[in-house]
């Protein structure tokens, strides 16, 4: 049996030398910066200290979970972790697909270029530019507080209140990647077979209903693939942005667990272990949510990831 599939790696290693040689620098960077480092989550379970090394550091158990769970914050954490995730599926998420949907539909293709080229360049604005722009714009004296304001809201630093975060992160969200996700869309729109749409003219189908019955169906392995990706990351959040917005007036709602772990772990305190515990919890809840939902999605459809 050994021999058999060696000499089928053989020969398609001959049939297809060059795919080989392509590909190798790739699984070399997967193996040397991502299945390598694995190794380092073991300090999870260690005290570990910079001076010890890895193997010297003392072995403490679940010491570090045991300390997270039983922290003042955790449920608070988690709670903002969640909300912030479930808030960028239910809005974030879809937007680009509409935003796709409704670009695909425009006629003029100057126009059209014109709206794609505007959409996509907050995608390529540093992080940091983008943090400052946020807070100028609900900053007291910012525009869109004088649009808030004319609207009849009183005038405050929006930022400072913890109620408003989340509307305003999940906002700017939707801003920065509705342009640049819908590309993945927009090409997947372009794959859609259009004899569907000329059968669906004839039956007498129109724009709105071509793109509920035909545009739609196209595309929709593309959207649950990337829904069970969105699902698989569920106690993870960017938190560069939230450490560039957030201050302890809205801790209570923008604090989650990677700002946390950061403050605690990797500025002040120096607690790497304790860190990788903490993100060796995430990303354990996060596998076993992309384990659910594609199990959840090949029962119910015929697409999965594996």
């Amino acid at each position: 049996m050994l021999n058999r599939w060696t000499n089928a790696m053989r020969k398609d290693y001959r049939s297809h030398k060059y795919l080989y040689i392509m590909i190798f620098p790739v699984l070399l960077y997967y193996i040397i910066f991502q299945y390598a480092p694995m190794y380092g989550a073991i300090i999870a379970f260690k005290d570990f200290h910079v001076a010890k090394g890895i193997v010297d550091s003392s072995w403490v158990g679940l010491k570090h979970f045991e300390d997270f769970f039983n922290s003042h914050y955790v449920w608070r954490l988690i709670e903002n972790t969640l909300l912030l995730n479930v808030y960028q599926l239910l809005f974030v998420f879809p937007a680009p697909i509409l935003f796709a949907l409704l670009l695909n539909e425009l006629i003029g293709p100057w126009f059209k270029r014109i709206v794609q080229t505007v959409t996509y360049l907050p995608h390529f604005i540093s992080l940091i530019v983008i943090g400052g722009m946020i807070t100028q714009f609900v900053s007291r004296d910012g525009f869109i507080t004088d649009l808030l304001v004319w609207l009849g809201m009183e005038r405050t630093a929006l930022l400072g209140h913890p109620e408003y975060f989340r509307p305003i992160y999940i906002i700017s969200e939707i801003w920065q990647s509705v342009g640049w996700s819908s590309i993945i869309y927009l090409a997947a729109i372009s794959g859609v077979n259009p004899e569907l749409y000329e059968a669906s003219r004839m039956d007498g189908a129109g724009r709105i209903k071509q793109m509920w019955h035909v545009t739609l169906p196209g595309i929709s392995s593309i959207i649950v693939i990337l829904l069970i990706l969105k699902i698989g990351s569920m106690m993870d959040i960017g938190f560069e942005k939230i450490i560039l917005l957030y201050n302890p007036n809205t801790y209570i709602t923008a604090d989650v667990i990677n700002t946390f772990v950061y403050r605690r772990g990797l500025t002040s305190s120096m607690e790497f272990s304790y860190a990788t515990a903490v993100g060796l919890f995430q990303s354990s809840i996060n596998f076993i949510l992309l384990v659910f939902a594609n199990w959840f999605s090949r029962k119910v459809s015929e697409t999965s990831l594996w």
